[in-house]
């Protein structure tokens, strides 16, 4: 039986913010000797759907993911809308934002986070699915970004 919150305790996502993702995928190119992943744009907000703190926001990101087998390192460039993202470069600088778990059932997932204290602070869509940042930050030290593929 799987235990805890979300009912899976592997890590599959690291997240870091960076204020220019071309210099730092080619750092990580270079310090791991692979080719420069590509960067994409988040979609738009009527695709998107993207949610900060409640309200609809035009946020939009550019990303670039990098394979490490097991775990997955997500580069964020964010743009200057309110989003996590640009909150926490902002007010932290450079370097890492979040953890990512695959879950199932993301409203109820949600629903018993913020039941615990832990409240939603972003949610958006994506071809394929959809993702939650929760802020666990008080008692983890880190935001916690759930993730639900559709099958």
């Amino acid at each position: 039986m799987l235990s805890g919150l979300l009912g899976n305790k592997v890590i599959t996502q690291i997240g870091i913010l960076v204020n220019d993702i071309d210099k730092v995928s080619q750092a990580y190119a270079d310090f791991f000797g692979i080719e420069k992943p590509q960067a994409i744009i988040t979609d738009t907000v009527d695709k998107a759907q993207t949610e900060f703190n409640g309200a609809s926001t035009v946020a939009r990101a550019k990303l670039a993911f990098i394979d490490m087998g097991s775990l997955q390192l997500e580069l964020i460039e964010p743009d200057e809308h309110p989003s996590t993202w640009r909150n926490y470069l902002d007010e932290h600088g450079e370097g890492p934002h979040h953890i990512a778990f695959e879950i199932e059932g993301m409203k109820e997932k949600i629903m018993l986070l913020e039941g615990k204290g832990f409240p939603l602070q972003q949610k958006g869509e994506y071809t394929g699915g959809r993702y939650a940042y929760i802020d666990t930050i008080p008692a983890l030290k880190v935001l916690v970004e759930l993730l639900e593929n559709d099958k």
